[in-house]
């Protein structure tokens, strides 16, 4: 199956027959470059949607999505300012006008609605909840939806994002991992910003017993240690991603 295809495991075949039942739309969508994560989700009933994380060069393939299933796009959302490539947020806002949601610590002006803690969306008349999930950047939110957390560079699968710039803290991401996405039901499903190995889901229960940074069994300076001998190279378009994504993607806005 190709890269930008909707990549499917056993366990996520699982999950699609509960959003069927449940009347919801589920797409975890890829772009291979940044090995980022798009996703798509819908009340079938309303046909409400939002999309999380999408990525300027996929944005075509997102936006027929859309169209061939007749949603209503209402929200475009963004786990946080990225560094490893350029939202689409602002070309889709501009094709669909669909609003704009950040983080309220983001720091940007081209937002439509700056998000904080504890606020709950909806998509008809499920709630869509906001929590806020600081350490990998000073704008880390996640996205907790019918049984599914969208974790962005928060949690990864066996692992989590890198602290080493944009306002990035340790002790901050374990806090927010910790006493945050940990303490959801063990069976809540964990949806990433990004996987490296193919991995394309998790849960709350596998990543507090198994993630090599994260898990149960390291103490918070272990995970201070852990992240300060990283040693990892600047991502390859930070130069150009970051000033893009503070004006939403907006290539025109860029200084």
């Amino acid at each position: 199956m190709g890269k930008g295809q909707f990549e499917t495991s056993g366990a996520m075949k699982f999950q699609s027959e509960i959003f069927m039942k449940a009347e919801i739309y589920f797409y975890q969508l890829f772009e291979s470059e940044s090995s980022t994560y798009t996703y798509i989700l819908g009340d079938r009933s309303t046909r409400e949607a939002v999309i999380i994380d999408p990525v300027l060069e996929t944005v075509e393939r997102d936006l027929e999505l859309i169209s061939e299933l007749d949603l209503k796009l209402k929200y475009i959302l963004e786990t946080h300012i990225h560094a490893d490539h350029i939202t689409g947020a602002g070309e889709i806002r501009r094709r669909t006008k669909s609003k704009v949601a950040l983080s309220e610590h983001s720091g940007v002006d081209c937002a439509d609605i700056f998000l904080r803690d504890g606020q709950v969306l909806t998509l008809g008349e499920m709630p869509l909840k906001v929590i806020a999930t600081p350490g990998h950047t000073d704008s880390c939110i996640s996205f907790l939806f019918q049984g599914m957390v969208f974790s962005g560079d928060a949690l990864l699968i066996r692992g989590c994002g890198r602290t080493d710039f944009q306002q990035g803290s340790a002790e901050k991401l374990f806090h927010s991992v910790r006493e945050k996405l940990f303490t959801l039901p063990p069976l809540t499903s964990i949806y990433p910003g990004h996987d490296y190995r193919g991995r394309t889901v998790s849960s709350i229960a596998e990543e507090r017993a198994h993630n090599s940074r994260l898990g149960l069994d390291k103490s918070i300076d272990d995970f201070k240690a852990i992240m300060a001998g990283l040693k990892l190279e600047p991502p390859k378009k930070i130069k150009e991603s970051v000033p893009a994504n503070l004006v939403c993607g907006d290539l025109s806005r860029r200084a």
